[in-house]
């Protein structure tokens, strides 16, 4: 999802240490020029002798000093530096020996300033349209965009850096950030687990419950993967010997109790239906029924894809919780819906309040925006992503996978 963001950061940041090369360097560049003008200000050096003393230049005093050349084969007469003159010709020298090191290290001396680098919120409002652009790209929602940019201004902005890590502090405050947005998910197996063997915890409410089923009440508009996804729960259900039946609740679309019916036969697990056009709370109830009678742990109850803007069908949702009074209820979506997913999740958790959320075809979302936005909206954890049509393609929602996976 954040590989077009990384390499925006990475040049943002490296704009931002070469904004600060640039100033380092006129400031150094100030400061040389204010030396040198002070140091032409000095009294200019004089040359003593018999004769009054003559003002030259550190040019002509060095061309004055150096050996005269004489005819090859006449011994050059060796010249006789009095002791101030020796002391005026090594401080000349001494003086162009330190020149030149200042000019060798004046880069150096950039460099090594620069140790801190402070991001300004003019320079902070100047790639936060990037970084909401490629957030929206990405199928997250603009409220939770813009969330994201507030608090990543609060942590950068007016904070100083060093050049050298500059880059990963920003990318770790994106990742804080989303880390504090996904809500750690509750283990459901261990949930369900729990209420089947109530004895294991000594709770007395647990062991009032005992012959009570754990009912989930599964919720979405239609094509969001709700039936799949109940065949896949209870297939993992079946694989740690926890007992269960499945409710087809859903008695307005014609394929649908088929369907349930089918991965039933599949996976040998008892399915509970009734004519189409009755009552889907009275099909809820009736599997609950069947599952305390038949110490049967757990119930998955279906139920039929429903506009989010109908509120008569979310009145309909509305019953079947009241009526069934389930321990969970999960939101199941398209993680390629993006702001779609919002809209309905919001609408749903509205409705009947709830617990958790599956996001359904994982395995063709590159983008990963829609957890993030589904998560921030109604502060409710994603349980499990599908990841494709097999039965055993329902993985636990890992929150650190999905950030390492997000490119941070």
């Amino acid at each position: 999802m954040f590989e077009k963001l990384k390499d925006k950061l990475k040049g943002w940041t490296q704009g931002l240490i070469k904004k600060a090369v640039v100033e380092e360097v006129e400031e150094v560049a100030k400061k040389e020029k204010a030396k040198k003008s002070a140091k032409e200000k000095k009294e200019p050096i004089k040359k003593w002798g018999k004769k009054k003393f003559k003002e030259e230049t550190q040019e002509e005093i060095i061309e004055e000093i150096k050996p005269i050349e004489e005819h090859k084969y006449v011994e050059p007469k060796p010249r006789i530096f009095d002791k101030e003159e020796r002391e005026i010709g090594e401080k000349i020298i001494e003086d162009i020996k330190i020149e030149e090191e200042e000019k060798k290290g004046f880069f150096k001396k950039i460099f090594s300033g620069i140790t801190k680098i402070k991001i300004s919120g003019e320079e902070f409002e100047k790639y936060s349209e990037d970084l909401e652009y490629l957030l929206l790209e990405n199928n997250v929602a603009l409220e939770v965009s813009e969330k994201i940019i507030q608090e990543l201004k609060e942590k950068i902005v007016g904070k100083e850096f060093s050049k050298k890590e500059i880059e990963e502090k920003i990318k770790n405050s994106l990742k804080e950030i989303i880390e504090e947005i996904l809500i750690e998910p509750f283990d459901l197996i261990e949930r369900i687990r729990q209420k089947a063997n109530p004895l294991a915890n000594s709770s007395e409410s647990q062991i009032k419950e005992k012959n009570e089923p754990y009912v989930i009440l599964f919720c979405g508009i239609n094509g969001g993967g709700k039936t799949t996804t109940i065949a896949k729960l209870a297939s993992q259900l079946k694989k740690q010997n926890i007992s269960c039946i499945m409710a087809g609740a859903d008695t307005f679309r014609a394929a649908a109790i088929d369907q349930l019916k089918k991965h039933g036969e599949k996976l040998q697990i008892k399915v509970i239906t009734h004519e189409y056009g009755t009552d889907p709370a009275s099909v809820g109830f009736d599997a609950i029924k069947y599952a305390k009678k038949n110490k049967i742990k757990c119930v998955l109850i279906d139920t039929a894809g429903r506009i989010h803007t109908s509120k008569n069908l979310m009145m309909e949702i509305e019953k079947i919780k009241r009526v069934c009074n389930p321990d969970t209820k999960i939101f199941v979506g398209e993680s390629i819906t993006g702001n779609d997913a919002v809209e309905q999740v919001k609408s749903f958790d509205e409705a009947i309040d709830i617990d958790g959320i599956i996001l359904s075809k994982a395995d063709v979302d590159e983008k990963g925006g829609t957890a993030l936005s589904v998560g921030y909206v109604t502060k409710k954890p994603i349980l499990y992503l599908g990841t494709g049509q097999e039965y055993n393609k329902l993985e636990k929602f890992d929150k650190q996978k999905f950030i390492k996976n997000l490119g941070l």
